[in-house]
């Protein structure tokens, strides 16, 4: 009786080994360890060739206040968005950044100029000043830090277009401050070689259906006209 219980066990033994060997490399399990770092490798290499695309481009950067910002409004309704969709529509090889910061005057603008610049810049549109008029700023103040302001792109990026938004304000500082804010933007164009956009609000400052309630920040509307304002200068840069 003990050679056929031992021999029993042998056998079960050997097939228990048998099933549990076929379980493990069985083909079907193969494949899904096969398909796997295909799908990987397939999904690496669309993401590299993308971020290849997205890194190729070069960048705008829209530098100002509130009204780069789009106050009141969603960030893609602001013109820098809208520039950014015609850009794309038009397959330029250009992406667009809104460095808009709402309440921004020329002196805030040119403290934070360095930490913006952390990235490479291609086309740079300054839009500053609006505020410094609103609250009468020294008109010599305000030259003298949106000239601070040029200088660090230019030394940071020699190669950068510089294109320079231009500003008015109500005639509520007197005739003569009124005069003499709007030429600063004509006089530093001049002086540095700048494309300028002779006034940035042109056809929806002073329009209240183009405004918001406060009289001073474009509505979607509005914006939609600054988009194309901007554009008569920027396409000849781009």
């Amino acid at each position: 009786m003990r050679t056929p219980i031992r021999t029993l066990l042998t056998t079960l033994t050997a097939s228990t080994l048998l099933m549990l060997t076929m379980g493990c490399s069985g083909n079907g399990d193969q494949k899904k360890e096969t398909n796997p770092p295909t799908s990987a490798s397939a999904t690496a290499a669309q993401s590299t060739t993308t971020a290849g695309a997205a890194a190729s481009k070069k960048t705008i950067l829209f530098y100002g206040n509130s009204l780069t910002a789009g106050y009141g409004l969603d960030p893609a309704q602001a013109f820098p968005a809208l520039i950014g969709k015609r850009i794309d529509s038009l397959g330029l090889g250009y992406k667009v950044v809104n460095a808009g910061l709402s309440g921004e005057t020329t002196a805030g603008g040119k403290s934070r100029i360095g930490w913006v610049l952390r990235q490479p810049v291609d086309v740079f549109v300054l839009e500053l000043g609006g505020n410094d008029g609103l609250r009468g700023i020294d008109l010599g103040s305000t030259r003298q830090n949106l000239q601070a302001i040029i200088d660090t792109v230019r030394t940071k990026y020699p190669d950068c277009k510089i294109v320079l938004a231009g500003m008015q304000v109500p005639p509520n500082l007197g005739a003569q401050y009124t005069r003499d804010f709007r030429a600063i933007y004509g006089q530093l164009a001049d002086k540095n070689k700048l494309p300028i956009i002779p006034f940035l609000l042109e056809g929806v400052g002073g329009v209240p259906r183009l405004n918001l309630p406060d009289g001073i920040h474009p509505t979607a509307e509005g914006h939609r006209i600054v988009a194309e304002t901007v554009w008569k200068t920027l396409k000849d840069v781009l």
